[in-house]
């Protein structure tokens, strides 16, 4: 796999490597590309099963508070799982809360976008401001770190964490 202008060249190895598009490194997904970029379809997959297992298990028998409960303790830590590490783009930003979304038109038995939105936010279930929030704490404890590896991207991590905040705020 390669990333940067030269991903897409070809190899004279007649062969000998097998050469993917994707590659999993502790749990994430990195995708051949002139940008360093990271695949969530996966993680939404793992996410996916892990609510129907749950849903299939209780069912309509727990109440929805229950059920989002559960959602929050087992099932969002595998869709977020690394998302304050990776860049994201827009639209990767944008398919998480739609994933909770259709998750949530499951639990409450609604086929509105809307409804299930409003009760993503009167249940504390905004991913975005999970997503944002696990960046902000990643990136304390990375400025925080006496590492001489972590030391090097200290200014990085400052500029990052000024940003995340102007967008929060």
């Amino acid at each position: 796999m390669r990333i940067g202008a030269r991903y897409k060249a070809s190899t004279q190895n007649r062969g000998q490597l097998s050469w993917s598009d994707e590659i999993r490194y502790l749990g994430i997904y990195v995708t051949a590309g002139f940008k360093f970029c990271c695949f969530l379809s996966h993680a939404k997959k793992i996410f996916y099963r892990a609510f129907n297992s749950i849903f299939g298990k209780i069912g309509r028998i727990a109440s929805e508070e229950t059920v989002v409960h559960l959602l929050k303790l087992k099932c969002l830590p595998c869709l977020l799982y690394g998302t304050e590490a990776i860049p994201q783009n827009k639209s990767q930003l944008n398919s998480l809360p739609f994933a909770v979304n259709s998750v949530f038109r499951k639990i409450f038995d609604t086929k509105s976008y809307v409804t299930a939105c409003e009760c993503m936010e009167y249940l504390n279930c905004s991913v975005v401001e999970l997503v944002n929030r696990r960046k902000m704490t990643f990136l304390i404890k990375l400025m925080n770190v006496q590492n001489t590896l972590c030391r090097i991207f200290h200014n990085n991590a400052v500029s990052a964490l000024t940003v995340l905040r102007n967008n929060i705020s």
